[in-house]
């Protein structure tokens, strides 16, 4: 008799286009087979099957939201536009899709791209949202986001746990932004105090 392969938490989860997190509240709600191996979750690859026939079936329009920080990222950008083409293709076979950019922070609210996933689900366009991981559709607030996208029926792919490490960059810049933020409403923009807390966070950020 073959042995059935068995999935790591994280593979499952990059299957499915999940969260890691999600995978487990499943297996402890029951929702998916799972076997434990010295303290170590594991799930069939009958579990992937059964999941996909159903999970997906229903998702006949897509949308592929891809973000990078600033300009000089454009090969960046592109290369996740075709890492999630792919993964749609294989995954979502018998679905369309839309690819939708974003070249800003993932810390504005108003950017055109995320404005325009927000307007394509509210007017039923759309049946899921498929991002590489949850800091591209934005660096804080992703399950109010989630929330909003499922108001509308609208699903949130996850295709990747970890941001690369390459994103060390774009991180640097949005702590700056909340650091100049926060400093400039707390002492003033014009202030001593909020220079030398801008300065030592710099400073701090440059040393590896």
């Amino acid at each position: 008799m073959k042995m059935e392969k068995l999935y790591k938490l994280s593979e499952f989860a990059r299957v499915l286009g999940v969260s890691r997190s999600a995978v487990i509240k499943w297996i402890r709600t029951g929702r998916v087979r799972a076997v434990n191996i010295h303290g170590r979750w594991y799930i069939p690859e009958s579990e992937i099957e059964r999941l996909t026939k159903g999970f997906y079936a229903g998702l006949k329009r897509v949308a592929i939201y891809a973000r990078v920080s600033g300009g000089t990222q454009r090969d960046d950008l592109e290369r996740q536009v075709a890492s999630l083409e792919d993964y749609v293709r294989k995954q979502f076979p018998q679905a369309e899709y839309v690819v939708v950019r974003d070249v800003a922070s993932g810390l504005k609210e108003d950017r055109r791209g995320l404005g325009k996933l927000i307007e394509m689900a509210r007017k039923r366009q759309i049946d899921a949202v498929v991002v590489a991981y949850r800091d591209r559709l934005t660096r804080f607030g992703f399950t109010y986001l989630e929330k909003l996208f499922e108001a509308y029926g609208v699903r949130v792919v996850v295709v990747f746990d970890q941001e690369p490490k390459d994103y060390y960059q774009e991180l640097v810049e949005d702590l700056m932004a909340i650091v100049t933020s926060f400093a400039g409403k707390i002492y003033g923009k014009r202030s001593r105090k909020y220079r030398k807390v801008v300065e030592a966070v710099e400073q701090a950020v440059k040393d590896p």
